[in-house]
């Protein structure tokens, strides 16, 4: 049986490029459908969250039922796993959904960021899902350098972003890019998952299922 870390944002604001603050919090169809997908096919999932916070749903992806999940457990997101108690060698991968969040914390979060090159040095399964790519920002090595720099990946695209009408303070697509990740962008708000060796990243919602589908393949 495998088993997967999924990480989850636990900020519940965003600061904008025009310095006004942004209520968010992670993506309910992110959160609800990679578990759900995970742990149908017999995963074991564990959650969690920078400094073990509950953490907060977007309330406007409260949608299409997604609220009866999270609520199913809720005692889970009440209580998650600490980053910084979590040792990469539990588990078999690890799975970052989105929301905006991620852009508030886990793009920042060091205990993050020592984990996912862990991750990756051993070669098992990194996957992130529409602004989840925000936290590969944090997986910067010893020596400075960046530790998916080269690798060809799926992110919530800067036409995404313009068309969502949210003034994010940075572009996470092109951050990216700057740090040296390829992005391959897919049309907007189309399900599009990228697989990269052991790196599995889906571009925005829409790709919530694929990319968990394509995460057990991974796995497999």
């Amino acid at each position: 049986m495998s088993r997967v870390l999924v990480v989850v944002s636990a900020a519940d604001e965003l600061v904008l490029a025009d310095g006004s603050s942004h209520p968010t919090g992670f993506w309910a169809e992110e959160v609800v459908e990679s578990v759900r997908v995970l742990r149908d096919a017999g995963a074991r999932v564990d959650i969690a969250t920078p400094g073990g916070v509950r953490p907060t749903v977007d309330p406007v992806s409260l949608t299409d039922g997604f609220g009866e999940f999270l609520a199913s457990i809720d005692d889970e997101l009440a209580a998650p796993l600490r980053l910084a108690d979590v040792d990469v060698a539990d588990y078999d991968g690890v799975l970052l959904p989105g929301g905006h969040g991620p852009m508030a914390d886990l793009a920042f979060d060091a205990d993050l960021g020592r984990l996912l090159v862990a991750f990756d040095d051993a070669g098992k399964v990194v996957g992130a899902l529409c602004h989840g790519p925000a936290g590969l920002l944090a997986a910067v090595r010893e020596d400075g350098s960046f530790a998916f720099a080269g690798r060809r990946l799926a992110v919530f695209t800067d036409e995404e972003e313009r068309q969502g009408g949210l003034a994010v303070p940075y572009s996470l697509e092109t951050r990216l890019r700057e740090l040296g990740a390829a992005p391959q962008p897919g049309a907007a708000w189309s399900s599009t998952v990228v697989v990269d060796g052991n790196l599995v990243t889906g571009q925005n919602p829409q790709s919530s299922v694929d990319t968990a589908r394509r995460v057990l393949a991974a796995l497999s």
